[in-house]
């Protein structure tokens, strides 16, 4: 199996709504694309995938090592291999790999937020950085696309995390802030209990509130000239923003269930960015 073919079937495996926005690349964007995500997948998988800290922690620190060695030359993953070809064409730095890998280091020591302004912090290294590179390899050409990706980024990762509420839970994870629990009356205990109620309910509108507002500040942050270029992350989030409204229609039961989908819907709402531009 070639590093090609390896990227490309861990993009199709995770069944993630990000592929079906790079169906519309180009041949080299999408190559690009691929590689930076399986590189995204492959990371994130150590922490939700292995269940001892000091394991996980030990082959984050292996992949911090990796990502020097591909930047010295000598890459030995192949992820890396696929990857290393698009880093000086759209200029994907190491310290964007970096901010990734720290990123996921923050799951295995830190499980609880205090406020969102610490939960912006870790979504700023999961999510809004791989926006940025993103948007770098989707044709970026005017510097203030950078803001915009950083915000969307942002937007997609707490559609995310109101998804995924009652997985992350299970997992000891929980990334609601604690001051907007306690201010709603919801506890910790509650999300692992998967318990209901109308102060969860509330809760949660609060937070699809939020995520609504970043995904409006992020549409008005983009630069008109690079609207074509940023096709695929308009993809994504409409496709997210349309999960969003679904989650809110089911009244928030996240907590028993992954609310998703399909793939006829998301390859609908892709297809639409790409051939009308719009929503």
């Amino acid at each position: 199996m070639t590093p090609q073919d390896y990227v490309q079937q861990k993009a199709v495996a995770s069944g993630s709504s990000f592929y079906y926005a790079f169906l519309f690349l180009p041949p080299d964007r999408r190559a690009a694309i691929t590689a930076f995500y399986a590189f995204c997948r492959e990371v994130d998988d150590v922490v939700d995938e292995i269940s001892d800290p000091s394991v996980a922690a030990a082959k984050l620190g292996w992949w911090h090592k990796e990502v020097l060695q591909a930047y010295a030359g000598q890459a030995s993953h192949p992820v890396m291999q696929a990857l290393m070809p698009h880093t000086l064409p759209f200029g994907i730095q190491s310290h964007h790999l970096m901010a990734v890998i720290e990123g996921c280091q923050m799951d295995l020591s830190q499980t609880r937020y205090l406020d969102f302004a610490g939960l912006t912090r870790y979504c700023h290294l999961v999510a809004g950085v791989v926006g940025e590179v993103a948007a770098r390899i989707f044709g970026q050409t005017d510097e203030a696309t950078t803001a915009y990706a950083h915000k969307l980024g942002l937007a997609l990762q707490m559609t995310n995390i109101i998804r995924d509420v009652g997985e992350d839970a299970l997992r000891g994870r929980i990334y609601l802030p604690l001051d907007e629990q306690q201010r709603f009356g919801v506890k910790a205990q509650d999300l692992m209990q998967r318990s209901y109620s109308d102060s969860f309910s509330a809760l949660m509108k609060f937070q699809t509130e939020r995520a609504h507002t970043l995904y409006d500040e992020a549409l008005a942050l983009l630069p008109g000239a690079d609207r074509r270029t940023q096709k695929p992350g308009l993809m994504m989030a409409s496709i997210y923003r349309t999960l969003l409204r679904e989650i809110e229609t089911s009244n928030f039961q996240v907590l028993h269930q992954r609310i998703t989908l399909t793939p006829l819907r998301k390859l609908w709402l892709a297809w639409k960015i790409q051939a009308l531009g719009r929503f």
